[in-house]
């Protein structure tokens, strides 16, 4: 059961911009899981291949549109200042494992970020905190949920991301980068294998994306964001339609592309203004 936590974090001394990176990012939430598992903690932390969890940038809690999401800080956040945070566990083991650290939650506790402090205030866990990256849905329902006459997938790619390919990135949201991707987490964790998938009727209908560079202490890499829309276009079966509306939902979950624990590769599905009248 993929689950999208946004925790409400406040800063109790300002933090400097050379500590929000997503390595930075990516200790706190090892730190997290250690607090309650610390087995779980290491074995997250040695393993390079089953990383069943995405973490976001750090956000500051103000008003501004939903899907534009801030990566890179060039000044320090001040102390008291409200901000959040999004983690998404992709498997029911690893969600269950850290149902402690929700339950438990010790409002007092202090979580360090560098040189900086954190509280974690409060955690939204469903779709109705009315916050667009919290929600939790079993794997069975995205399925059965899933539509299977849409034909229009709208994406907003809310951090960079970008897409290994050989041995080089590519920042090109291309329909087999951007589904394969899904696909291949969701054949990893939902237990609802789909086979073959059959990508040759998307196609892109609307794009406005930009390419921007993510830096750290160790690379560049350039990703793309923006908004994209793909649509099926002649003629594809029931079968095929729902698989890849089903994907499309799993994206708010799963993200896209390299580096979703770093905070890259953030993505959700919009749905067009006519779908949410009828």
């Amino acid at each position: 059961m993929p689950h999208s936590l946004v925790l409400n974090l406040l800063p109790l001394s300002p933090i400097s911009p050379g500590y929000l990176s997503g390595q930075h990012l990516h200790a706190l939430f090892l730190t997290l899981v250690s607090s309650v598992d610390r087995e779980l903690g290491d074995y997250l932390h040695n393993d390079r291949t089953d990383k069943a969890f995405t973490l976001s940038p750090l956000q500051i809690d103000r008003q501004r549109p939903s899907h534009c999401l801030q990566w890179e800080h060039a000044k320090p956040i001040p102390a008291r200042t409200p901000c959040w945070w999004r983690i998404s566990l992709l498997d029911d083991t690893l969600f269950g494992k850290l149902t402690q650290l929700w339950l438990n939650l010790n409002l007092d506790r202090s979580w360090h970020l560098g040189s900086a402090d954190l509280q974690i205030t409060s955690i939204l866990a469903t779709g109705r905190s009315m916050h667009p990256w919290a929600n939790a849905c079993t794997y069975s329902q995205l399925y059965e949920q899933a539509s299977e006459t849409e034909r229009t997938f709208m994406f907003t790619l809310a951090t960079p991301m970008a897409f290994r390919q050989g041995k080089y990135d590519s920042s090109l949201p291309t329909r087999e980068v951007v589904f394969n991707s899904l696909l291949s987490r969701w054949n990893k964790y939902s237990g609802i294998e789909i086979s073959s998938l059959s990508l040759d009727t998307i196609f892109p209908s609307f794009f406005d994306i930009r390419t921007e560079i993510i830096t750290d202490s160790r690379s560049k890499l350039i990703g793309c964001v923006g908004e994209i829309t793909y649509r099926i276009l002649g003629e594809a079966n029931s079968l095929t339609i729902k698989q890849i509306n089903a994907l499309a939902d799993f994206a708010l979950y799963a993200g896209m592309g390299r580096k979703t624990t770093m905070g890259m590769g953030m993505a959700r599905r919009l749905r067009p203004l006519n779908s949410l009248t009828n």
